[in-house]
């Protein structure tokens, strides 16, 4: 009877141990699928995606791919700019983005996406959403504001980007960029204002003011590209970003729209922005900041310059004595340069400006008006 049970119970653990190698084999044959499987339906879009869906096929046709060729001598000269966003191909080309502004063709971008070709011995050439490559010539540089306007040659231009403004930004909103990051065509990246009101040098030691921060992924390539926001509107040109890696870190920057939609159409008719100056040479910011004065330090006066006629001293390295510190621009304090120079660029060239000044510990109100820096030379 032992014997018996014995049988059947190493039996019975047999045949389990066999079900349990065969089971894979088992599985296998009776529910693999061999022929391709039925597609389940998905139902309608979130809200929150079929907007982002419908924003890209709005705007991507009007974002473009940059290429700035080097002459041969010059090829290797210009490095990825992965703290702007520029970026370098194999081919010797310098790459960015831009868009559509018009229905004439003009195409914004960076100043220094296209800087070879402004100094000369480098063409400009356009690829647009359809693939279709354009030579492009520049219209016109700002690089104190980080613009350039390239022109279309003969073709049929996309349609131009809805126009936004960056006077009611709000920072958490939705925003949209996008550009050829890498050299990879109309990639959408999304993000939220980070923060407003942020600075960035540009050039000739001057800063941008009001600049918007966006963690929207920005990488080289992107430069010169839309940010967008969820209207589909542009709010800002992606310019910058701050990384350690030159990757993007989530730290990105854009020019604000309000200041592209002055600059750009200048640029077209003229070629050049005039900037607004009162003919001053200021003080290094550190060297004012370590003697505790708070504003702007008139070293020199330029010879005939508004400052002069206005009546403002520079530094009198012969008398031993400081220069007029500039305090307030009409009803704003003025603590650094960026704050007088954003003031002078709201109210413009050829505009009446009451700077408050102090001198010799006292304080007074003086009237300047502005005029156009490459007409105060030195």
């Amino acid at each position: 009877m032992r014997d018996r049970f014995v049988r059947i119970t190493v039996g019975a653990a047999l045949l389990l141990l066999g079900l349990l190698v065969a089971q894979p084999y088992v599985t296998a044959f009776l529910f693999a699928a061999r022929t391709p499987r039925a597609i389940t339906a998905r139902g309608e879009l979130a809200p929150a995606e079929a907007s982002t869906v419908a924003l890209f096929a709005r705007a991507s046709a009007s974002v473009v791919h940059v290429f700035v060729q080097a002459a041969a001598q010059n090829r290797g000269l210009f490095g990825a700019d992965s703290e702007e966003g520029g970026e370098q191909d194999g081919g010797g080309s310098q790459t960015g983005t831009g868009f559509v502004w018009d229905a004439a063709g003009h195409i914004v971008t960076n100043n220094h996406v296209v800087a070879a070709a402004a100094q000369g011995g480098s063409s400009v050439s356009v690829r647009l959403a359809s693939g279709a490559v354009v030579p492009a010539r520049i219209v016109g540089t700002a690089p104190n504001y980080d613009l350039a306007v390239l022109q279309l040659g003969r073709t049929a231009p996309p349609p131009p980007l809805a126009i936004g403004t960056s006077a009611d930004l709000k920072v958490g909103q939705s925003t949209y960029a996008i550009g050829n990051p890498f050299g990879l065509d109309h990639t959408l990246t999304t993000g939220v204002v980070s923060a407003l009101q942020r600075r960035l040098p540009t050039a000739e030691g001057r800063e941008l003011s009001g600049v918007i921060q966006t963690d929207a992924a920005i990488n080289p390539g992107n430069s010169g590209g839309p940010l967008l926001d969820s209207a589909g509107r542009l709010i800002g040109v992606n310019t910058a970003i701050f990384s350690p890696s030159g990757a993007s870190a989530g730290i990105g920057f854009a020019i604000p729209v309000d200041v592209v939609n002055r600059v750009v159409p200048e640029l077209i008719r003229n070629g050049r922005t005039r900037n607004p100056g009162i003919g001053i040479i200021a003080g290094q910011e550190s060297v004012a900041a370590r003697l505790g004065i708070d504003g702007v330090v008139v070293v020199r006066v330029l010879r005939g310059s508004p400052a002069a006629q206005a009546g403002l001293r520079g530094v009198d390295p012969q008398a031993g004595t400081l220069g007029d510190i500039i305090v307030a621009a009409g009803d704003r304090p003025v603590h650094r340069l960026a704050d007088l120079t954003a003031a002078m660029a709201e109210a413009g060239v050829d505009a009446a400006l009451e700077l408050t000044v102090e001198r010799d510990g006292r304080t007074r109100r003086v009237r300047v008006t502005t005029t156009d820096v490459a007409d105060a030379r030195p």
